[in-house]
């Protein structure tokens, strides 16, 4: 046995060692999975509360992401903080879907779009904390940009200084982000 179990899996440590691990059988969707942040959701058929999938649990049953909207049926274990993918099952990617085309998600960073598709600069994006803000320039309000809205549209990160297009509208807080896409640059070379 020449893998080392992570320290952090209980479940796993508690398996090896021969202790009782109390599993449940799920089958469900993949909500999200951000291979960067290194972990994901599963919402259960069932209607339990949605599932951790963490990325050690993913790679170690031989995958190496989730795509949104892969039916999956797993082993779970309730643990402190909720429920937590233990062994992954099975995955059916037939019914993956992209971002783009996933019906809009309910929650707070929705808005309608009231511009049209307009360039911006980054002005910074934080991946742990899941926003950021964008410019269009000096003396334009500042457009909130949520994680969620990246990764409806494809995108796992920005960089500060980095040109997209965006579309944009009043939230209550102010201007966000209601699409995202990088910016193409499609001028073409002046020939001689």
């Amino acid at each position: 046995m020449g893998d080392k179990a992570p320290e952090k899996d209980e479940a796993a440590l508690a398996a090896m060692s021969g202790e009782a691990v109390d599993l449940i059988e799920v089958s469900g969707v993949i909500k999200w999975f951000d291979v960067a942040k290194g972990f994901g959701f599963i919402v259960p058929d069932n209607g339990m509360p949605d599932v951790l999938l963490h990325v050690t649990c993913l790679r170690r049953d031989g995958y190496q992401t989730a795509l949104e909207g892969t039916r999956v049926v797993c082993e779970v274990q309730k643990r402190d903080r909720g429920y937590q993918a233990f062994r992954i099952l099975s995955m059916d990617q037939s019914t993956a879907v992209h971002p783009s085309q996933m019906p809009p998600v309910r929650t707070h960073v929705q808005v309608t779009p009231t511009s049209g598709l307009e360039r911006a600069l980054v002005k910074w994006f934080n991946r742990s904390k899941g926003f950021g803000f964008l410019t269009r320039g000096d003396g334009t309000e500042d457009i909130f940009i949520h994680m969620e809205t990246l990764r409806r549209y494809g995108l796992t990160e920005l960089r500060p200084g980095q040109v997209v297009l965006v579309r944009f509208g009043k939230g209550e807080k102010g201007l966000m982000a209601a699409e995202i896409h990088p910016d193409v640059d499609l001028t073409f070379p002046k020939s001689h």
